[in-house]
């Protein structure tokens, strides 16, 4: 008689912001502690965010990380361990600044920010756009050609009055044709590349580990990590996840701030 496996999922798929890191973007002891458990019992772990390579690498090496992640919305594979980009999906220009004419004769002036590809790739913000403090210096411009300098991942754009639902619902309606449209954060609507998502990134990453979609359990909060709960076995939402998120779960966890990785893991870990 063969022995059961020893974990239901071989690979751990988990969002950063809102999910793993805590609101004061630190991972608690016992999360640590959970993951180092299930990785040493032959599950892999990956990490699977919005944020590009730069603004997540800081996170990684302070967390000992030297596997697979996905970032920027699934356009960027990166060795943590390594410190290599091993794949890049990069925004047409062309087709973004044709969406974002198209937007803003709907919608009105948006303020605009943008990542720019590549392991050092800086932020760009533009005039009015609402930057959130984070660890990482933003790159200010004033004249619109500057955004489109260099090949970028992504563009990200607020509006004066539409909240951030409102924005993702009437992008999606305007230009989803021309680009994807993701709502990854509080203030954080994006602009993808057509067809690009966590799940792509995540497939991509789980292949080079010989892993498939009915090996991943994933955990994540926001609208974004939709694509990502479709792709994997097991969709495991915060307790503090979007509503939109919490209605495609299998299942809602605690809350990041109380642990939910570790609750769900040190239940199968027994």
């Amino acid at each position: 008689m063969s022995s059961a496996p020893p974990l239901p999922y071989r690979l751990i798929a988990t969002d950063l912001d809102g999910t793993l890191l805590r609101e004061d973007d630190t991972v608690s002891q016992r999360t640590r502690d959970a993951l180092a458990a299930a990785t040493a019992a032959g599950a892999a772990h990956i990490v699977v965010t919005g944020r590009a390579v730069p603004w997540t690498r800081h996170i990684l090496d302070d967390l000992g990380y030297e596997g697979l992640a996905v970032c920027g919305q699934g356009a960027q594979v990166y060795h943590a361990g390594e410190h290599r980009l091993l794949t890049s999906v990069t925004l047409d220009r062309q087709l973004a600044g044709l969406a974002l004419a198209k937007l803003e004769a709907e919608v009105g002036p948006l303020a605009l920010a943008a990542s720019r590809d590549g392991l050092d790739g800086e932020v760009l913000v533009g005039p009015g756009y609402r930057v959130q403090e984070g660890p990482l210096p933003v790159l200010a411009y004033e004249d619109p050609a500057e955004l489109w300098s260099a090949p970028l991942n992504k563009v990200y754009i607020q509006h004066p009055g539409l909240d951030d639902d409102a924005l993702t619902r009437v992008a999606r309606a305007t230009v989803g044709g021309l680009v994807d449209v993701v709502m990854a954060g509080q203030g954080v609507v994006e602009l993808l590349p057509l067809g690009l998502s966590k799940a792509t990134g995540l497939s991509l990453a789980a292949r080079r580990l010989g892993l498939k979609a009915a090996d991943t359990i994933a955990f994540g909060d926001m609208p974004n990590d939709i694509p990502m709960f479709a792709w994997a076995a097991h969709g495991v939402a915060m307790a503090n996840a979007h509503e939109e998120l919490k209605s495609v779960a299998d299942e809602v966890t605690s809350p990041n701030d109380a642990d939910g990785i570790a609750v769900v893991l040190e239940r199968w870990l027994g």
